[in-house]
């Protein structure tokens, strides 16, 4: 190792209690300098960054007819999701997403650790972004450090600068495309390039600032501090999840020694103390100490010490993926896996399974109609011309289509009962329209009292019917 590589003495930051005595309370922070490696788990990595990037940078483009695809138009309490417009009164749908979303954090977490830290949470991935633009700008791990500990000369200062350039340059174009889920991204642009739209500017300089700040700087401090997922986690991880694993039975006792050499007959473990699988570790945690809560499971030092492996001719698996019953007792992989599959994890998954289906078909054989009932208080019963007793409904309408409607009304569920006014009404598209609605039975038909009756609510394209109680009051 070079001697800018090693690790500098952790400085420890001294306050003194009321009586003079100093004390250490806490540790001062020490910077990561995350060393690059390949390998299968990194391979996987970049996969991720690469699929949630996209679906995150080019889902607001994507047109579905006239408007975007994937809209959440809080200003017009529309949800637009593909084919469908969702209203605030489709809440339950949100309610079964996040339940699914915890449910599927509960399954994942009890199989395979924190896997959504390693390998999906956005921190993690933008951090991987930040510090690939830190790489090729400012060099390898020894060149970042070298970097840093040096003075600030000419080549100190571009460096620095392009770096801080490219950070801010990705970090404004990801606020501009969050805000882009809430406002029309096309529309956005315009706004901010004319410096129109307070709350829009706001909101993307925001979250910028905060890509900036997380990915940037902050980096594994919010998944050992910030992230409360780091802290509960234990709670759902039991003997037999599977977590990266170091085996101090294969590896202890720890030593260099030549390639070839015969190491078993100086005590020496499969360990070469080469300390690769450290300096690649985006927290900086040393995997050999044992399970820390501030591992997030992304298997680069199992990538790293697999290639030492592959180098000083011993076999991998060194550092793995496996569970803590099985590095205790020795098991084979079957029977490793055997256990991760146990009755938690399956029921999970089946009521994981489950709830995804019901949620998916009730979507499906929604209703893109939906009507509300509301009497009019000002006049609750009226004896009409003609005999007739009369009460007065008003509907309000909504056609969650996209195209415009025109819908029929019905009446029934008294005798002699009939619509007089408001038989059908037309509603534009993604809108609600109301409309007073006139109902009149033939006096004495019915007794005093409240009588249940139902409306009947048809397009006339098909596209929905809806039926809704109400009550027609007789006086007495």
């Amino acid at each position: 190792m070079k001697p800018e590589e090693e690790k500098k003495p952790q400085k420890m930051v001294p306050i003194k209690s009321a009586d003079g005595d100093p004390h250490t309370f806490f540790e001062a922070h020490k910077k990561v300098y995350p060393r690059s490696i390949r390998g299968y788990f990194m391979r996987w990595r970049w996969a991720m960054v690469f699929l949630t990037q996209f679906v995150f940078y080019v889902i607001p483009w994507i047109q579905w007819g006239d408007r975007q695809m994937v809209l959440f138009d809080i200003g017009a309490r529309r949800f637009y999701l593909f084919g469908m417009v969702l209203y605030p009164q489709d809440v339950i749908y949100l309610a079964a997403l996040l339940i699914i979303c915890a449910l599927a954090l509960f399954l994942f977490t009890a199989v395979a650790g924190r896997l959504w830290c390693g390998f999906s949470c956005p921190q993690t991935v933008y951090t991987e972004i930040f510090m690939w633009i830190e790489q090729k700008v400012e060099g390898d791990r020894s060149a970042r450090i070298r970097l840093d500990n040096s003075r600030w000369t000419f080549e100190k200062i571009w460096k620095k600068s392009l770096k801080q350039f490219l950070w801010i340059a990705v970090s404004l174009w990801t606020g501009f495309t969050f805000v882009g889920f809430f406002v029309p991204i096309r529309e956005l642009g315009a706004e901010l390039l004319a410096m129109q739209g307070s709350w829009q500017i706001f909101w993307a300089l925001f979250y910028g600032f905060a890509t900036y700040g997380n990915a940037g700087y902050l980096r594994e401090q919010v998944c050992k501090y910030m992230c409360p997922y780091a802290r509960f986690q234990s709670a759902m991880l039991d003997r037999d999840s599977l977590i990266v694993s170091y085996d101090p039975a294969r590896g202890e006792m720890r030593g260099p020694r030549r390639k070839g050499a015969d190491y078993k007959a100086q005590g020496l473990g499969d360990c070469i103390d080469c300390k690769l699988c450290v300096q690649v570790c985006p927290v900086g945690i040393d995997i050999r100490n044992g399970f820390q809560y501030e591992c997030i499971g992304c298997g680069l030092c199992i990538d790293a010490c697999d290639s030492i492996m592959d180098n000083m001719q011993y076999p991998r698996g060194l550092i793995r993926f496996t569970t803590q019953n099985g590095v205790a007792q020795g098991w084979a992989k079957s029977k490793i896996l055997r256990k991760v599959f146990r009755p938690r994890v399956l029921i999970y998954t089946a009521i994981l399974i489950g709830l995804s289906i019901a949620t998916v078909v009730s979507m499906g054989l929604r209703q893109p109609l939906k009507v509300d009932i509301i009497r009019d208080r000002a006049s609750l019963a009226r004896i009409v011309a003609g005999g007739k007793l009369e009460n007065i409904y008003r509907l309000q309408v909504m056609n969650a289509t996209e195209t415009a409607q025109n819908y029929h009304i019905r009446v029934h569920g008294l005798e002699g009962i009939e619509l007089i006014e408001g038989k059908s009404v037309t509603v534009p598209a993604t809108n609600t329209v109301g409309v007073a609605v006139r109902v009149q039975i033939p006096y004495g038909s019915a007794g005093s009292g409240s009588h249940p009756i139902i409306f009947d609510v048809d397009a006339e394209s098909g596209q929905g019917r809806v039926s809704e109680h109400s009550v027609f009051l007789v006086p007495r």
